[in-house]
């Protein structure tokens, strides 16, 4: 049997936003983006915006620890559905903190990269969304998943998304 690809309503991209793109962003953040971004994963369906990469520094040179930012819809709804229902504790239980841990080394070293070489100013702290230890947002893991990233946060949140926890119906196997 055939592996089943698990992110099959999204394509990972690497696009730079259009005038489409930012007005879609701005939209779904309410809000402008206040750095820059690129656009790392899509719908399938429609082309529009999942995940967006930030940069790791905001456009004034402030620090930007989240790296991946989910703001699709419905995505977003789900997971936010899953965190009210005791989501964060029930994944820090059951993948745990040391796995955790490596999660957060493996982002903050990513973002970190992207860095200018010669910024002396603040950095961005932490690892996934800022967090230095357990899980702050399940958002912030399953965009990261969703782009490609290993994070057994996001595996976790993407499988209980497949469940119907985030009353999504599951599909038929």
């Amino acid at each position: 049997m055939a592996e089943r690809d698990p992110r099959p309503e999204v394509v990972v991209v690497d696009d730079a936003p259009t005038p489409d793109d930012l007005a879609a962003v701005t939209a779904l953040l309410d809000r402008a983006p206040k750095g820059d971004f690129r656009i790392v994963v899509r719908h399938a369906r429609d082309g529009s915006p999942v995940v967006i990469r930030n940069h790791p520094l905001l456009a004034d040179g402030t620090p930007m620890p989240t790296r991946y930012w989910l703001l699709g819809e419905p995505e977003r709804t789900m997971v936010s559905r899953i965190e009210s229902r005791g989501g964060v504790h029930r994944v820090e239980d059951e993948i745990g903190l040391d796995a955790i841990a490596v999660a957060h080394d493996r982002y903050a070293a990513e973002r970190d990269a992207d860095l200018p070489a010669d910024w002396s100013g603040p950095r961005p702290s932490g690892g996934v969304g800022g967090t230095r230890v357990g899980v702050k947002c399940l958002h912030a893991h399953y965009g990261w998943w969703l782009a490609g990233g290993p994070d057994p946060v996001g595996a976790w949140v993407h499988a209980h998304l497949e469940l119907g926890d985030g009353d999504r119906t599951p599909p038929e196997t």
